[in-house]
């Protein structure tokens, strides 16, 4: 009888892990701050998410190895588990072990290393994979703007009122439970909420990474800016104006703050003859990350020029973060050609100031449902 269940233990499906969500936060003391989360399929397989920036999907064997690494699980552990759950010896489990989590370590701490050409891990077309929840919730706090603002940052007449306190907390611990690990607040202009702080604070206190996205005008008052870092503001964009000068004090606040920080160009037929000069002064002053949209597609042969001067020049592009809403702007950053990005209603969702859940900016006519009136399985599948 035990020849038989032996031999038959070697036929019998390896049990997966449970299906579930799993985070991981480093303590203050660390000198790089990081955050994990892992999400694990009913297949085995996972999704490993780091700082939500890097997107690693993992097979169940690297989905073991993830958990046991955010569970902080000592290798000689690890390795008794996986090489009774896998049938191999436990010296390889260790050894494959420590190197997924040497190879892990080194994406947490090398900023923009390329998981394939650096450590050897398989690519996956970006927005290609099945997702059990979006990696990220544009929450457009308001689509009011400052006196004076181009009209076309916020769409007319689509809101009728806005979500209060408790009710964004609220779509922040739904989204939280659902695994949703990057929120970006944007608007309209977001900073015109005095709730900003509280809401950032809450997503921090969940331990779900949070941007904003914003005119800066705010940021010219330092108390204000570090008000929001206390709370727990872990990235910046700041979107220069089209017809005039930027605020160069925002931007030099934001340069001295320990953030991560981003500039929006938008790119008009009246700005493009002095977006190189631009871009060139905001190197000069530090800025090490910009993102580009056109506003027309004629101007798309020159943004390709832009791009490859701002690599030329040694900024890096940013292609994956909201830009602000106008019916004149592109939807997508990558072509203006494109209506709708590959990962909107997939990778990410848009939730309008009411609450009402949409792909992505600017697709105001496929409403999926509202966040607080629907499940997260009618409005995501």
């Amino acid at each position: 009888m035990k020849i038989f269940n032996r031999i038959t233990s070697l036929f019998t499906s390896i049990k997966p892990l449970p299906e579930g969500v799993h985070h991981f936060s480093s303590p203050p003391e660390d000198e790089i701050p990081y955050r994990l989360h892992l999400r694990l399929h009913s297949n085995g397989s996972g999704v490993l998410i780091i700082n939500a920036s890097t997107v690693l999907h993992l097979n169940a064997t690297a989905a073991e190895y993830a958990y046991h690494f955010i569970r902080g699980t000592k290798p000689e552990d690890a390795a008794k588990e996986i090489a009774q759950r896998y049938r191999i010896s436990r010296d390889q489990a260790q050894v494959d072990y420590i190197d997924f989590r040497e190879r892990i370590e080194t994406l947490v701490h090398v900023p923009d290393l390329d998981p394939v050409s650096f450590l050897d891990f398989e690519r996956t077309a970006p927005n290609s994979a099945d997702l059990s929840a979006p990696l990220r919730l544009d929450c457009a706090l308001t689509y009011r703007l400052p006196p004076g603002a181009d009209p076309l940052n916020a769409p007319e007449k689509r809101v009728t009122h806005e979500l209060t306190s408790d009710e964004w907390k609220l779509v922040l611990d739904n989204a939280w439970a659902a695994g949703v690990p990057h929120i970006i607040f944007t608007g309209g202009e977001a900073t015109l909420r005095d709730d900003l702080p509280e809401l950032i604070a809450h997503a921090e206190k969940n331990g779900q990474v949070a941007g904003l996205l914003t005119d800066g005008q705010k940021l010219a008052d330092n108390a204000y800016l570090e008000k929001l870092l206390q709370t727990g503001l872990d990235h910046l964009m700041i979107v220069l104006p089209t017809h005039a000068e930027p605020n160069w004090q925002s931007i030099q606040n934001a340069l001295v703050a320990d953030i991560f920080l981003a500039i929006h160009m938008t790119l008009t037929p009246e700005n493009i003859s002095g977006a190189q000069a631009l871009m060139d002064k905001l190197h000069e002053a530090g800025v090490e990350a910009v993102s580009m949209s056109v506003t027309d597609p004629a101007l798309h042969e020159q943004l390709s020029y832009l791009r490859d001067h701002a690599a030329d020049i040694g900024l890096r592009l940013v292609a994956d973060l909201p830009v602000p809403y106008s019916v004149a702007n592109p939807v997508a950053l990558e072509t203006a050609e494109d209506a709708v990005p590959a990962g909107a209603g997939k990778a990410w969702l848009y939730i309008e100031p009411d609450g009402d859940v949409i792909p992505a900016q600017g697709l105001a006519d496929q409403v999926l449902g509202n966040i607080l009136k629907d499940a997260w399985a009618k409005l995501y599948q």
